[in-house]
């Protein structure tokens, strides 16, 4: 139990390992080829299907993982589409990462995993629950004790006590380690191809440390108007042949133009809320006899406790009125549009208590109620007569240890019953006061021993209520939409009427399937679906999602197959490249025909802009304010420019400029060629997981899965 308990502690931490390990997570036998034939797949890699059902168990048992290691009982479906994205990512890249490895003959034995168990450095092990608590160093005797508990336990004890879930977390630690070092073979294969040496080293110290100044005096494109620059076709053409394989995607994606309908409250939903609350604010002056049911009937969001409470627990729109309110006083309604409510409340109490109270505490239960009565009067009368308190807690098996009891602790949580009566009493009772407290399922005995850092307590009965649309209001809105759609069910007429309809029309480009929705509304999954099954031209139907507060329609506006982007879909991309091309051209003309050849004559030239780049360095591109541009080339120039040298017009990434170095300085640096290659040598590391991305392009890796999740 001590090892769950730790495990749970550390959940938050351990999210985060996983996060990091889930490279190498495959479930099941890490290297069990998945079956070819199902019914239903949801992905290929190299030729090899993965299907929805085994997918499903991928997603269920990382999810208990997560759940498991968080503490939680439940996900969001943000989390829960984390989780898919996850599992999908580490099934890919584990079966990218195994082929190459079977190719290459790099194996993890079962007798490497137990070496680095033995061994305990791992850094997936140091954040496991098997560590010592003195040191915070992986205990491998703790783990095997555990196994071997584990073993012995009958199978009903081990689900009791948690002790199955504890194992199955080890278990995919286990596999996450083999897989792990699969990984780790092969980036440190592909690294040390890449062997970092003096002269890399010296020239990457140098590329820090050696700084210069530069003045630099240029002519940005803006200068010039685009529509004066003509680009043909053939020359878009050109480029576009140039530079296809920039426009290689490897997932068909498609372009799409949709309506979002967001439904809100109408102003007749307002005012029903506006005179309901009214009523409501009435009440409160009238001084309901119970406001704890009073609060539940008006459907309140925040629950009335009758208890003082810090303006920490209050809302913040409440606790920043409360100055404006005296005690017995009610204020609202009032709109609090953070939250998009309609509010009042009433100040019933304030008064000066406690945020910390010092106590102990004697448990009192006997064979019934009378004899727990019994009980508790006989040990109450004996302190009040001298007895000690710790001694008799002792005598029925307690400490009588002093507790402390803070707002944070109870504030915002449901209380009510015994958990109230047994509140208030430690809350109001005074410095050395002793209590005889009968509860349902028992008596306690409470002695206040001291009350700290008093503060100003509120009891505030608070009617907060969310300004929301009617059924009748969302009936008309659904009904003027579909007829909007029934009416235009193509995107040309879509395009044509939608803003004369009072709907804006949104662009969507370069949509792929992988996504879990459309624009980041919740429940559009069917959306997606029907986008990747639609013709260019095609308008679905009403889409009803978000939190039943949204409808929505799509058009299909253009598919992009996997491969090179169609001409047409770059064009514009193209045309602006060419543009600043042909501009750099004309810039340099008109330089060379001006004759400059200091850097006063280029930053006397019309339209010149100027500046003083400092600190320069080859190690990093430097951004030139004047152009508000990161210019590499500016970068480039500083490693070779000599003092007072004015360069040649440099074509950048925003216009054209000259550079004279004015001053130059060397960092208080200090040349170790040790630390300098071991630097290289974890940068080919982080250079080597790019091969992944190679592997990726040639794996014929296809995502199905929203099809089916």
């Amino acid at each position: 139990m001590a090892t769950l308990q730790k495990i749970r502690s550390k959940g938050p931490l351990l999210v985060i390992v996983v996060g990091v390990a889930l490279f190498a997570f495959v479930a099941g036998d890490a290297w069990k080829a998945f079956a070819p034939q199902q019914s239903h797949d949801v992905g290929e890699v190299n030729g090899e299907t993965l299907s929805a059902q085994d997918y499903q168990a991928l997603v269920e048992e990382y999810t208990e993982v997560v759940k498991f290691t968080s503490n939680l009982n439940a996900l969001s479906e943000e989390q829960s589409n984390q989780i898919k994205d996850q599992v999908w990512s580490a099934y890919v890249n584990n079966k990218l990462v195994e082929s190459e490895a079977k190719k290459l003959g790099l194996t993890v034995t079962k007798a490497e995993i137990e070496a680095l168990v033995n061994e305990g450095t791992h850094p997936l092990l140091q954040r496991t629950p098997f560590t010592n608590q003195q040191t915070g160093v992986f205990d491998k005797d703790a783990l095997k004790k555990f196994l071997a508990d584990y073993a012995a336990m009958p199978e009903q004890y081990r689900t009791q006590t948690g002790y199955d879930k504890v194992f199955n977390y080890w278990s995919f630690v286990e596999k996450t380690l083999a897989q792990t070092r699969l990984q780790e073979k092969y980036t440190s294969l592909i690294a040390n191809s890449l062997i970092a040496n003096p002269v890399e080293a010296q020239d990457a110290f140098d590329a820090r440390v050696n700084q210069k100044d530069l003045l630099l005096a240029a002519l940005p494109y803006s200068a010039i108007a685009d529509s004066t620059i003509t680009v043909s076709d053939s020359e878009l053409k050109a480029l576009y042949d140039k530079k296809k394989a920039r426009y290689k995607q490897m997932a068909e994606t498609r372009n799409i133009r949709y309506i979002d309908v967001e439904v809100t409250a109408s102003e007749e939903d307002r005012a029903a809320l506006q005179s309901e609350m009214e009523e409501y604010t009435a009440q409160l002056e009238a001084a309901p006899a119970d406001y704890t049911s009073f609060v539940r009937s008006t459907g309140s969001e925040v629950p009335y406790v009758d208890l003082y409470y810090t303006t920490r627990a209050l809302p913040t729109d409440v606790a920043s009125r409360l100055d404006s309110v005296a005690v017995g006083g009610v204020f609202g309604p009032y709109y609090n549009m953070s939250d998009n409510t309609l509010n009042s409340f009433k100040v019933l109490a304030k008064a000066s208590m406690p945020d910390a109270i010092e106590f102990r505490q004697i448990q009192v239960i006997a064979e019934s109620a009378a004899k727990t009565q019994t009980l508790a009067d006989s040990i109450y009368t004996a302190i009040r007569n001298g007895a000690d308190f710790v001694e008799l807690a002792k005598k029925y098996g307690q400490t009588g240890d002093t507790q402390t009891l803070t707002s944070n602790q109870y504030e915002g949580a449901q209380i009510s019953g015994d958990d109230l009566k047994y509140l208030t009493a430690i809350t109001t009772a005074a410095p050395k006061e002793l209590l005889n407290l009968p509860l349902g399922q028992g008596s306690i005995i409470l002695q206040i021993l001291d009350r700290k850092d008093m503060q100003d307590k509120y009891k505030v009965a608070v009617v907060k209520r969310q300004v929301e649309f009617s059924k009748e209001t969302y009936n008309k809105a659904y009904n003027d939409f579909s007829s909007f759609i029934t009416a235009n069910n193509t995107l040309q007429k879509m395009m044509d009427n939608a803003e004369d309809a009072g709907y804006r029309l949104y662009p969507m480009d370069n949509l792929s399937s992988d996504r879990h929705g459309v624009a980041g509304i919740k429940n559009t999954l069917p959306a997606l679906r029907w986008i990747f099954d639609a013709k260019v031209g095609e308008v679905s139907g009403l889409y009803e999602c978000g939190e039943s507060d949204h409808m929505m329609v799509v058009g299909v506006s253009a598919i992009i197959p996997e491969g090179y982007r169609p001409f047409a879909l770059v064009k514009d991309e193209l045309r602006r490249e060419i543009i600043r091309d042909k501009k750099a051209e004309k810039i340099m003309a008109d330089m060379k025909a001006a004759g400059a050849t200091t850097f006063e004559q280029y930053k006397a030239m019309e339209n010149a802009v100027s500046d003083s780049v400092k600190h320069v360095t080859f190690a990093a591109p430097a951004y030139v304010p004047a152009l508000r541009s990161s210019e590499p080339l500016v970068s480039a120039y500083a490693s070779v420019a000599e003092l007072n040298k004015l360069s040649a017009p440099i074509k950048g990434n925003a216009g054209v400029f000259v550079l004279q170095a004015y001053g130059e300085e060397k960092m208080n640096d200090t040349y170790n060629q040790e630390t300098e290659e071991a630097t290289l040598q974890n940068m080919h590391v982080r250079m080597a997981t790019q091969f992944i991305n190679d592997l990726y392009l040639k794996a014929e890796v296809k995502d199905s899965r929203y099809l089916y999740f």
